[in-house]
């Protein structure tokens, strides 16, 4: 398996065909949208697909729908705010190249770790001591540490926009044809990417990664076989909590603001990509995070923008009635 997987497995024939698959698509939506909208839409995207990644590797576990990640999400965009502006001092973009890369790498560490930390919190406090619980309590909680974390940050910033310093200059770019490629676009991009290879590797490949797996397909045999399972799930909060981490500092880094009520409509999409990738399967998400990307960018250059959300929920719905364990998810029957 190629993630922490639960009800979901890729099939190897759809293995096979699925590159082939991915660039027909990133071409035919490079030649209808054009190059700008489609690195909107890959930008775009690669938030997403961080994001959704926590989602499913929790649900893969213990499966939870953990609503609170998207206010972690949120949260993370403000701790990168104050990395910058107070821990760095940084209140415009940085032309140094190696001071640019310093930084990066604090604000990125500084985020994800703290990030990470208020995971681990959250599911020793919040949701550990309901595992045994009937599944209607521990979502009804994961609702309720939403609130709570969306609260917490108005109370501190306020309800406005509040405005980050884009430590990378907008003005770096380099033309393609007649387009300008920003820099900034492809470090998102790029970022996005090695982080979830990163994460494919170590769920593959680790002692960790492997007990991830084992707990995912049988929690109780698991812990008969010496899996630590409260281990295990605390580092899988942990690492979804820091990979929602990292999308907030790509979300500061390109927007350049944020709000307290972004959690909701950004982890909802997520949690939506999630679905249509295949609930379980970390690579189903990410794909997922792109493919409704792809699909809010197209609908908006196409002078549709007030209905792409309708037009990603419709598609959800349409899944879950034709291909409900999403695109690439096959059911392998219920738990032991």
């Amino acid at each position: 398996m190629s993630a922490a997987e639960a009800t979901t497995t890729v099939p190897r024939s759809s293995a096979a065909r699925l590159p082939l698959t991915i660039a027909a698509f990133l071409a035919a939506t490079l030649f209808v949208l054009g190059l700008d909208q489609f690195l909107n839409a890959l930008t775009l995207g690669a938030i997403y697909a961080l994001i959704a990644l926590g989602y499913t590797m929790v649900y893969g576990i213990i499966e939870l729908i953990n609503f609170a990640h998207g206010d972690v999400y949120m949260a993370s965009t403000f701790v990168a705010m104050f990395t910058i502006q107070t821990l760095l001092g940084r209140s415009g973009a940085i032309e140094s190249i190696p001071e640019l890369v310093i930084a990066l790498v604090i604000v990125f560490a500084v985020t994800a770790s703290l990030m990470g930390l208020a995971g681990v919190v959250i599911e020793r406090f919040a949701y550990r001591p309901l595992r045994r619980a009937p599944r209607l309590a521990p979502l009804i909680t994961a609702i309720g540490v939403s609130f709570i974390i969306q609260n917490i940050i108005q109370f501190a910033f306020g309800p406005t926009i509040v405005s980050v310093p884009q430590i990378i200059p907008i003005s770096w770019s380099f033309m393609v044809g007649e387009s300008r490629v920003p820099i900034l676009n492809l470090f998102v991009v790029a970022a996005a990417l090695i982080l979830m290879a990163v994460l494919q590797l170590f769920i593959a490949r680790t002692r960790t990664g492997r007990a991830m797996r084992t707990t995912a397909m049988d929690r109780d045999a698991s812990a008969l076989m010496g899996v630590d399972i409260n281990r295990t799930i605390m580092l899988t909060f942990l690492i979804g909590s820091a990979l929602a981490g990292a999308a907030g500092v790509v979300h500061v880094l390109y927007y350049g603001n944020t709000q307290f009520g972004l959690g909701f409509q950004s982890g909802l999409k997520a949690f939506t990509a999630a679905v249509l990738g295949g609930i379980g399967n970390t690579a189903g998400a990410a794909l997922g995070g792109f493919l409704i990307a792809f699909v809010e960018v197209g609908a908006s250059s196409f002078g549709y923008g007030r209905w792409g959300g309708g037009i990603v929920f419709t598609l959800l719905v349409i899944f879950l009635v034709f291909r409900p364990t999403g695109l690439l998810g096959s059911s392998t029957g219920d738990r032991a």
